[in-house]
């Protein structure tokens, strides 16, 4: 007798959210291992903190916040052997990444494209916002950088991202990184596992 059919996780992404970092890291791997789809979901969190009456990220807003959340991410980045450089601007633009994503958001080497973005921002310090730096990320994973980059800028991608922040917000995302499961919504790092093991259940 067989069981359920595994739901897809929707992961729900943005390039500056620092716990976002670790999640991104192991989502794919963790979703594969355990026989669940994947479901890339980049968004903007600018308009969705500006709904909220933010103009900046909270971990700016609030200091001791901030304070708190680095120091977690390194103790959560050592548990995790992933290297950690605190960004020297925080949080970063990544408008074209995100149009990457979004343009080829099923593309069999974006895992690796978005592993590598992450990477260069929270720990090589690099300025992911620079279309040279995705250039060389791109060059990197084999693929053609002006091609890439030229669909991404195409009128219906940016439309796509668009309507795919406006569809976070619809669905009650208030920060990332978020998993969505169904109709469940499960909210940061901490919760990814829950998120998979609740697809399981089909």
């Amino acid at each position: 007798m067989t069981g359920p059919t595994p739901r897809p996780v929707q992961f729900w992404f943005e390039f500056a959210s620092t716990y976002s970092y670790p999640a991104a890291m192991r989502v794919e791997a963790a979703c594969a291992e355990a026989g669940v789809p994947l479901l890339w979901r980049p968004f903007l969190l600018g308009p969705v903190f500006t709904q909220q009456g933010m103009t900046d990220s909270p971990f700016n807003i609030y200091p001791a916040k901030g304070a708190y959340m680095w120091r977690d991410l390194e103790r959560i980045c050592a548990a995790q052997g992933l290297p950690l450089r605190r960004p020297s601007a925080f949080p970063r633009g990544s408008l074209l990444a995100a149009r990457i994503c979004a343009a080829f958001d099923d593309a069999a080497w974006i895992g690796g494209f978005i592993r590598a973005v992450y990477g260069a921002n929270f720990a090589e310090d690099r300025d992911i916002g620079q279309p040279e730096v995705i250039a060389n990320l791109l060059a990197g994973l084999g693929q053609d950088a002006e091609a890439v980059t030229a669909a991404a800028q195409d009128p219906g991608t940016k439309a796509k991202l668009r309507a795919q922040t406006e569809r976070a917000v619809a669905l009650g995302i208030f920060g990332a990184p978020s998993m969505v499961v169904g109709d469940e919504l499960f909210w940061g790092n901490d919760r990814l596992d829950t998120s998979i093991a609740w697809a399981r259940r089909g």
